[in-house]
């Protein structure tokens, strides 16, 4: 069995990438001294939030699609656009972080990937199942 590590590392890149958002949030609810389970009344602790929600919104959609991609168009390829996804999500919470309206870089960057991996896995599936 050729096992894709490459993209076991990536997915873990990832989780890290999302545990980091978490923990910016704790940070963002210390400064704005708004305690949980309160998600309201500072403007960077809800931007930090929206950061937070909207990459874990995302990432069972990115994981499936990586890790099918990996299994039908190999290990390298998958594991460079999940690069590129964790880029996206990085540009995107720091652009979200500092103003709304910075975040949409980020997130065209980590849409675009997803969609590659997975069409890119569907459309291989399909012609496998089509023989």
């Amino acid at each position: 069995m050729n096992v894709p590590h490459l993209t076991a590392v990536v997915t873990l890149l990832a989780l890290l990438a999302y545990v980091w958002m978490g923990a910016r949030v704790g940070g963002a609810r210390r400064t704005s001294g708004i305690a949980a389970p309160a998600m309201s009344g500072d403007p960077t602790l809800e931007r930090y939030l929206r950061v937070q929600g909207n990459t874990l919104e995302w990432l069972p959609v990115f994981l499936v699609s990586l890790w099918l991609f990996a299994l039908y168009w190999g290990d390298l390829i998958a594991a460079g656009l999940g690069v590129v996804w964790i880029v996206g999500r990085v540009l995107y919470a720091l652009g979200y972080s500092a103003a709304a309206e910075k975040r949409e870089l980020g997130f065209v960057v980590q849409m675009i990937a997803t969609a590659v991996l997975l069409f890119g896995a569907l459309g291989k599936a399909v012609l496998v199942l089509l023989g």
